[in-house]
């Protein structure tokens, strides 16, 4: 009983702590849009090049890395940059998952039962993830081929994004532990530690895919050129719901903050135009 008690106050104390870094993040990355880059009332970063300065290190794939290194540095220590003047953002997202989380169990056990659809979404959601994760080497090799430095930018930037989902998602994963939807019942219950490495919360494919999407569609801003990234990322969204493969408030987050570090990663480093 004790450590039941115990469980749920660290159910009750890093669930919303996560939600709150997640949307502080989002909150942080929406204003480092402005025309200088920076955060407002926070100070920049003097190794972060500002947005188009002619005097920062050029979009290589020798300096990735390091960019790498930069952003994790910047997406972790966003919490300490939210303040009253960037929380509704924040704010809408936290009811926004909080909401879908208490649905979740009632979605899935309802409307998205085990039928040979399943495997189909799964498929397709695959097969979108492997598009989004292909088109950035796909434009970086055509730019390469033909000298286009805005082209090869695209496809380092996109790259530079996805790796960095890759890594907050899985410190995420790791703290967050929630159950599969074809566990006990599609409770989804978090801080489980039998689900090791294999945690719901958020989802990759959705995380990828809208980093990489976020990046095309930003560096690309055409109305098809969008059309096309947010709506092959939305199908990857939906796809990994009707499989079963997460709950829709993973989807909701992993989706979200996949675009907010796909548009951070292309606000702050990109040179060509």
């Amino acid at each position: 009983m004790r450590h039941d008690k115990e469980k749920k106050l660290l159910q009750g104390l890093l669930l919303p702590g996560l939600i709150l870094f997640l949307t502080s993040f989002f909150a942080c990355s929406a204003y480092a849009q402005t025309p200088n880059g920076a955060i407002p009332e926070a100070p920049q970063p003097q190794n972060l090049p500002q947005l188009h300065d002619p005097s920062a290190d050029p979009v290589t794939v020798r300096s990735t890395p390091k960019r790498i290194l930069e952003d994790q540095a910047a997406i972790w220590t966003s919490p300490a940059r939210l303040n009253d003047g960037n929380a509704v953002g924040p704010a809408l997202l936290v009811l926004a998952t909080a909401g879908l989380i208490t649905t979740d169990h009632d979605v899935m056990s309802k409307h998205f039962l085990d039928t040979s659809l399943n495997n189909h979404a799964i498929t397709a959601s695959n097969g979108l993830l492997g598009g989004f994760v292909a088109a950035p080497v796909i434009i970086y090799g055509v730019g390469h081929i033909h000298q286009d430095d805005h082209a090869t930018e695209t496809g380092i930037l996109g790259g530079e994004a996805m790796v960095d989902s890759l890594a907050v998602d899985e410190v995420l994963k790791l703290v967050s532990l929630r159950e599969r939807p074809q566990l006990d019942g599609a409770r989804g219950k978090f801080f489980q530690t039998s689900v090791g490495t294999n945690s719901s919360f958020p989802s990759t494919h959705c995380m990828v895919a809208w980093s990489s999407a976020a990046v095309i569609a930003s560096e690309y801003n055409g109305p098809l050129t969008k059309l096309a990234a947010y709506g092959l990322a939305t199908g990857v969204s939906v796809t990994r719901v009707v499989g079963r493969q997460h709950f829709p408030s993973d989807v909701l987050v992993g989706s979200a903050v996949g675009w907010m570090i796909g548009r951070y990663v292309e606000h702050h480093h990109r040179r060509a135009d």
